[in-house]
């Protein structure tokens, strides 16, 4: 029995021995296609040598020191090099060990910023529905995914809510997407006016949903709308990137493409890559400057924050981004995987929504597509995906909750930007077979798959 706790207390998980590319293998000598990157952040597969390589040089010349004490050469460069390339004046960078921490770090941030701009009154955060921010209390409390709050709500402090951007979903029928767009702003200028803006510290949202909602992109317009109203209200606008960045979508940031800037992203999963447990959360300078013109410290920290050997694999992450010009590989990637999902699953009974950005996609699975209704939560039927695929030779990351927390089921896709046209239609084939065995174990079979034997 192993004495880890697991997240399955019931059983224990396959053994990973070692990654190459695309490719896990467990200690049973099974291989799998990592299709989602564990949970988006294998950005560049297994295994990638020029990774590999600047972790053991830098763990040769130094693998830690605290930063109370010292900072270090490679810690400096990569928030050198995470401040060029964001956009507008985000040039200020705090290094920390993952997205819940970054997350956690952008709440304390803000809050000390308004608290040394004379408004120590404000003490709101709004966020949305169905959203995700991290799991420990701070980020949890943030995050909109009933689920994972139940156990905890007594623990987590209030937070106003406001309607996700969920186009599938809460789209009228006959109402246009500018009217529907413009009624999520109205809807947040109301929660906005109702806590009173003078006790707001800022607004949250993932440009791209991630494994709450399943890859939801925003509808046009919709961070331009958030924005505005947060210049209106002098409130603060944090962009969680933490999956949907670095890349994920086809930008390395997500939130470049909505044409905003936000003035503060938490960053996290791919900026390392998973090479190394790395975050980081990127403030823009008045933010900075008001801190350091003010009490000169932020009260925060944690011991392995800047680590140098994360900071290594983390600047070599993004030095092969750009060398390999991955971001316009996952612009086209993705336009193949969109193809191959919708020639694949576009008329699927079972699929009712085909959504996504760059490399982050999702299929929202329902009963009936004409009706949009769910299956029920009681089948679990994300979970009967995901044994199924794995048995497939195929790592996804199915979700269930999808529309409220209890019901909906979605299966989110985040291939490594080095897959090849060939991955990804291998990948589709197994998704297909695993689908279909999901289905007939949650006892719905589909006409695809029942022809499919029959031949």
């Amino acid at each position: 029995m192993s004495h880890i706790i697991h997240r399955s207390l019931r059983r224990t998980p396959p053994v990973a021995v070692s990654g190459e590319g695309i490719i896990l293998r467990d200690s049973k000598g099974n291989s799998y296609l990592d299709a989602s990157g564990g949970a988006a952040v294998s950005s560049l597969g297994h295994g990638h040598p020029d990774v590999v390589d600047a972790m053991h040089a830098q763990i040769d010349r130094l693998a830690y020191a605290h930063t109370a004490f010292f900072t270090t050469d490679v810690a400096e460069e990569l928030a050198a090099r995470i401040a060029y390339d964001a956009p507008g004046d985000l040039d200020h960078v705090y290094l920390v060990s993952g997205g819940s921490e970054a997350m956690e770090t952008a709440l304390k941030l803000a809050r000390q910023y308004v608290v040394e701009c004379g408004q120590p009154q404000r003490h709101l955060f709004i966020a949305r529905r169905q959203s995700y921010h991290g799991n420990t209390l701070g980020a949890l409390a943030l995050g909109g995914n009933a689920f994972r709050r139940k156990p905890y709500a007594p623990l987590l402090m209030d937070v106003a809510r406001v309607a996700p951007c969920y186009e599938y979903r809460d789209r009228a029928d006959g109402q246009s997407v500018a009217d529907y767009t413009a009624s999520l702003i109205a809807e947040l200028e109301v929660a906005i006016v109702a806590a009173g803006p003078e006790n707001v510290i800022g607004f949250c949202a993932e440009p791209v949903v991630g494994a709450t909602g399943g890859a939801i992109p925003p509808t046009p317009g919709y961070f331009k709308g958030v924005r505005a109203l947060c210049d209106k209200y002098g409130i603060l606008f944090i962009a969680d990137e933490v999956m949907c960045g670095m890349g994920r979508t086809g930008t390395l940031y997500a939130v470049e493409q909505e044409n905003v800037l936000p003035d503060l992203v938490a960053l996290g999963k791919g900026l390392g890559a998973g090479y190394q447990p790395i975050g980081a959360v990127v403030a823009r300078d008045p933010i900075v400057q008001r801190l350091r013109n003010g009490s000169g410290v932020f009260q925060h920290g944690h011991t392995y924050v800047g680590h140098p050997v994360a900071a290594a694999a983390a600047l070599a992450v993004q030095r092969v981004i750009q060398r390999d010009c991955l971001l316009g590989a996952v612009t086209v990637r993705g336009a193949s995987l969109r193809r191959l999902l919708r020639d694949a699953f576009g008329a699927h009974p079972h699929v009712g929504d085909i959504r996504g950005r760059g490399l982050l996609w999702a299929l929202e699975l329902v009963r009936d597509r004409d009706t949009k209704e769910p299956f029920a939560p009681s089948l679990k039927l994300h979970e009967a995906v995901r044994t199924q695929a794995m048995a497939c030779g195929l790592i996804v990351y199915p979700m269930g909750g999808t529309i409220d927390g209890e019901r909906g089921d979605h299966i989110l896709l985040a291939p490594p930007f080095v897959a090849t046209e060939a991955d990804l239609v291998e990948i589709v084939a197994r998704l297909q077979e695993a689908l279909e065995r999901a289905l007939l174990s949650a006892g719905v079979a589909s006409h695809a798959y029942a022809g499919k034997r029959a031949a």
